[in-house]
């Protein structure tokens, strides 16, 4: 049966594939007294047999993908699998009360996982408890003939259909295979819509349904420039989507004219047109797409992306590499920036009713807990300065006190890694991402101290209309071209350049083909986007002039009154 989905174009793109549901089966199983325990323990031993091979499988692709260090921690999954004392005790567990194999495994590991939770001063054993409780699920799939879904595991080419990705997820999907993704839930600046772009992957999120009505072996047409989606297309519409990829495929061959051109304007402007990126697997795409500097790295992927704490020499290493493999051009490197949706099984963290708002990015680094992981990342980002033009950014600053309380730990261990003899490079700029009102609103203030600003509209937008982006009951009010914001983000360009200093946006507005011409009237010195935005954006910015960019500008500012309003403006303006 042919469905159709519309829901929001998240990054462009065209596909045709078979759909890879990303969703958790059901694991409810029911308690049975059985009369054959020899069975049941055989169907045990086929089930940790079938796990190990998988375990095994799982651990060959995550050491291709992120490295031996990061796949350790299947290690520990297979000797849970081998482990005799757990797997005699089920087998006596199923014996002795004659129960169903999924009722021992189930009796038995939770009260491992039990028994090590409680060791509350003792991390390594509560890692064993979260270790347990992975591969107990996967044995009892196993016991009741389900699939568990593996990113990793993906080795031929599909639709993933999730009710949404986090970021661990997206970060493990490899583009050769997942040819794009479509999920229930998110926006345009949800960080699946982000990373989508980032990996260059076409999708759609916010579809509604697209779990409930697209299965295992369903073939799923996507369109992530129309936002729309077919499952089980017809013939017809299946050739329309093939034609609609080979269009895109064009248009792609058009932009990429421009990959060594520089970002001029018709009457000669010149912006800078930069990247973001999530780990150093990301710029053979930074230079295939002509990016002129890399505006925004965020470090958190690394994290997020090991089982425990990256050591110094880790994140010097991933440092390094990005900065040589830029030639001398500007990298901005964001400090950490967990909490909110983002989250690491290893750092303790409170829940709170709303993390978005609370304890994270540099409001933990400034913390007692988090002070130690602040003071390993700025030495291994200052020992890494003197291969290449390293810039610093500090996310969720509201006060000055914030900003110097991190200048101060950042000038102590400059000063200390120089007393230890390391090369430290004298050019490293420092600066704050302006993502809360209070800093755009303060930024005449900011830009006296700081280097530079990077506007964050991902967050400023939502902080400012008091509406979650992730929210689709207040979606409507997630408004970058409201003249607030728009005031907002000139005060703070107009605050830089009074003191000398420069601006740029690496929030998904600066790649915005909507918002382009407004920034670029405005004054904005560096746009930094997903790289698959940014030959699109540079043969825009070829096709307008500068003046009339201005020109709009200050109409939008100071005649509208409503994002629609802003919006019909600059279609006049740019036909």
């Amino acid at each position: 049966m042919t469905n159709k989905l519309k829901g929001i174009a998240a990054s462009d793109g065209v596909a045709v594939a078979k759909a890879y549901p990303l969703v958790e089966p059901d694991l409810t199983f029911e308690k049975v007294n059985v009369e054959d325990s020899d069975n049941e323990k055989t169907r045990l031993d086929d089930a940790l047999k079938a796990s190990e091979k998988e375990l095994q499988k799982i651990r060959e692709n995550a050491a291709k993908a992120l490295g031996e260090s990061e796949a350790q921690v299947f290690d520990a999954h297979l000797m849970v699998v081998n482990d005799p004392e757990m797997t005699d005790q089920i087998k006596q567990n199923i014996e002795n009360n004659k129960v169903n194999a999924e009722q021992a495994l189930k009796s038995v590991t939770d009260s491992f996982i039990e028994m090590f939770e409680a060791m509350e001063d003792n991390s390594y054993m509560q890692e064993r408890a979260a270790d347990i409780r992975d591969v107990s699920k996967r044995i009892l799939a196993h016991l009741l003939g389900v699939t568990l879904p593996d990113p990793s595991m993906i080795n031929e080419e599909v639709v993933v259909v999730a009710h949404d990705l986090a970021p661990s997820d997206t970060a493990q999907l490899d583009r050769n295979f997942v040819k794009a993704f479509v999920t229930d839930i998110g926006g345009r600046t949800s960080h699946s819509a982000i990373m989508a772009r980032s990996l260059e992957i076409p999708a759609i999120v916010g579809s509604k349904e697209v779990t409930e009505v697209a299965h295992e072996g369903d073939i799923v047409a996507v369109n992530g420039i129309q936002g729309t989606a077919v499952v089980n297309p017809t013939d017809d519409e299946k050739q329309e989507y093939i034609e609609a990829g080979k269009k895109f495929a064009e248009q792609k061959k058009e932009w990429n004219k421009l990959k060594d051109a520089e970002t001029v304007t018709d009457d000669g402007a010149h912006f800078d047109l930069a990247a973001n990126i999530g780990t150093p697997k990301d710029l053979p795409s930074v230079h295939d797409n002509g990016a002129e500097a890399v505006g925004l790295y965020r470090t958190e992927f690394l994290y997020m992306d090991s089982s425990d704490f990256p050591t110094e020499e880790d994140q010097f290493n991933a440092y390094k590499k990005v900065l040589e493999g830029m030639d001398g051009k500007p990298v901005v490197v964001r400090t950490m920036d967990i909490g909110g949706d983002k989250e690491l099984p290893y750092l303790d963290l409170p829940n709170e009713m709303n993390p978005f708002l609370g304890y994270r990015a540099l409001r933990i680094n400034l913390s007692q807990l988090g002070e130690g992981m602040f003071r390993t990342q700025l030495r291994a980002l200052l020992r890494a300065s003197v291969y290449g033009e390293l810039r610093i950014m500090f996310p969720m600053v509201a006060t000055l006190q914030e900003f110097r309380a991190a200048k101060k730990i950042y000038n102590e261990e400059r000063q200390k890694l120089t007393d230890e003899g390391y090369g430290v490079s004298n050019s490293v700029e420092v600066g704050i991402m302006i993502e809360i009102p209070a800093a755009a609103v303060l930024a005449d203030r900011f830009a006296k101290e700081v280097d530079f600003f990077s506007i964050g509209t991902n967050d400023l937008i939502q902080y400012t209309m008091a509406a979650d982006r992730m929210n689709e009951q207040v979606s409507y009010l997630y408004q970058p071209y409201n003249p607030a914001i728009l005031r907002l983000v000139k005060n703070v360009v107009d605050s830089a350049h009074k003191e000398g200093k420069w601006a740029g946006m690496c929030g998904e507005m600066a790649g915005d083909q909507t918002a382009v011409p407004l920034l670029m009237g405005i004054g904005l010195d560096e746009f930094s986007m997903s790289a698959s935005s940014i030959l699109k954006t540079r043969s825009l910015m070829k096709k307008l002039d500068s003046q009339k960019m201005q020109e709009l500008a200050d109409r939008a500012l100071n005649e509208c009154d409503t994002a629609d309003e802003v919006i019909a403006l600059v279609e006049e303006y740019t036909g």
